[in-house]
């Protein structure tokens, strides 16, 4: 039987769904790309804003379309949409034979055989439900890196955001789960490990006690293999001085940092939910930059919150300009029901919010096309992600550069590499978000 997997949405969806190919790899499914030859199709959602609603409930409705017109015999729909709408796609799509909510992806290859033989399956077990053991997972991002999930759900509750009442409660994995994980990971090729959670800073409070995330770095630093460890989604307040301290000192530790602030007006970031002031955010940046003198800074912020006048806006302006941070993203706020803030007054027309998102952008746009600029003469270690068709040059990453998010570095090279290859490149030009360069006379494979 031939199974298309359709994983949408997030990175931290995607361990999911290379779990869930797991499971079934070991059922003995093959894996196709193509929908028209699937006997089987699987979509995992994402409903985190209002453009990902959309898109998974189009990518649903196009497999149902399949499963009519195609060879398709079972379409099965798993993740945060299924969580949320599990009711309206039970009830308005009846060519979806099952709904796994997010908690319930263990079973996966009990769905897929029930929907195989005609019978509606549906599961939802508690938001809050332990999370369930590392299974053998199927990587889908190359081989040569991987994301690690380190804990699901979160308690934060911004005011924006759904996330909590689809993944429940924050639920770290245990440690000695995860160090076997990576292990697995590493013995498969993997060199790259990109820690991943709705909030990674606070792993291992609810398991420990404590925050675990310094202890949980070392360890997996020690693993043969990985060369480069990645952070993710850390939330300013609980950056602490001994987690700057363990990215500055281990040297498998990127020198990179994705801190989600959303915003730097006071006024707003209270509305939000938020944990951090204007003041606090520049001081923890000033101690990261102080401390960490290369390292890159990402930040993801939120254009037209409820509320938000010309006057936050251009606070949020300001602190972008002088932050400089070396990536960066906007979303335009999306109202979400059920959360607090789609019942705020004052909601920002769509028209202004977007504007406001392209001046932000454009702005960025400046910074970070003359930070390329500055790196030329710089020599980095890039891996190698891919040849150039019908060029002596390859496509890379550099330490300052998560996938699929960030930029890339072109490499002029005479040597023969191959995806996953570490290699000290020269940096030669700039183009616009991405680096040119050439590899030096030594590289690491």
């Amino acid at each position: 039987m031939k199974l298309l997997f359709i994983s949408l949405g997030c990175d931290k969806n995607l361990v999911d769904t290379e779990k869930m190919l797991g499971l079934l790899g070991h059922e003995g499914y093959s894996f196709v790309d193509d929908e028209t030859v699937a006997d089987i199709i699987v979509v995992n959602t994402c409903c985190f804003i209002g453009d990902a609603k959309e898109e998974s409930i189009n990518t649903i409705l196009d497999m149902a379309r399949m499963k009519e017109e195609g060879q398709c015999k079972a379409l099965i729909v798993t993740g945060c949409l299924a969580q949320r709408y599990k009711e309206e796609i039970t009830t308005e799509i009846p060519e979806v034979d099952a709904v796994l909510g997010t908690t319930s992806y263990e079973e996966i290859a009990k769905a897929v055989k029930t929907a195989l033989g005609g019978e509606k399956m549906h599961v939802f077990e508690s938001i809050d439900a332990p999370v369930s053991p590392a299974t053998d997972r199927l990587v889908t991002t190359g081989g040569h890196y991987a994301f690690l999930k380190i804990a699901e759900g979160c308690d934060k509750r911004c005011t924006y955001c759904i996330i909590p009442y689809l993944r429940g409660k924050f639920r770290s994995v245990p440690m000695e789960q995860l160090i076997h994980e990576a292990e697995e990971l590493a013995e498969k090729g993997v060199k790259e490990l990109i820690l991943v959670a709705q909030e990674t800073t606070l792993y291992g409070k609810d398991l420990y006690g404590e925050k675990k995330l310094p202890e949980l770095l070392k360890r997996l630093a020690a693993i043969d293999g990985i060369q480069w460890i990645r952070l993710q989604y850390c939330y300013p307040e609980e950056i602490t001085d001994e987690l700057i301290e363990t990215i500055k000192t281990e040297e498998k530790i990127c020198n990179y940092l994705d801190i989600p602030i959303q915003h730097a007006s006071d006024a707003i970031l209270k509305r939000m939910g938020r944990r951090t002031n204007n003041a606090q955010l520049r001081e923890l940046i000033a101690k990261l930059r102080r401390e960490i003198p290369d390292i890159a800074l990402r930040t993801t912020l939120i254009s037209g919150f409820p509320g938000e006048t010309e006057e936050d806006h251009e606070i949020l302006m300001e602190f972008v300009d002088e932050m400089e941070f070396e990536r960066l993203g906007v979303f335009a706020y999306s109202a979400e029901e059920d959360t607090p803030a789609y019942n705020f007054p004052n909601h920002v027309p769509d028209e202004v919010k977007e504007d406001r998102r392209a001046e932000i952008m454009e702005l960025q746009q400046d910074i970070a096309f003359e930070k390329s600029e500055n790196m030329k003469g710089r020599v980095l270690e890039v891996m190698i992600e891919g040849k150039v068709a019908d060029e002596n040059a390859y496509v890379g990453r550099t330490y300052m550069d998560s996938p699929n998010v960030d930029g890339l570095i072109f490499v002029n090279t005479g040597y023969s590499l191959m995806s996953g290859d570490f290699a000290r490149v020269r940096v030669t030009g700039a183009l616009d978000y991405d680096l040119i360069g050439e590899v030096e006379d030594e590289f690491t494979e």
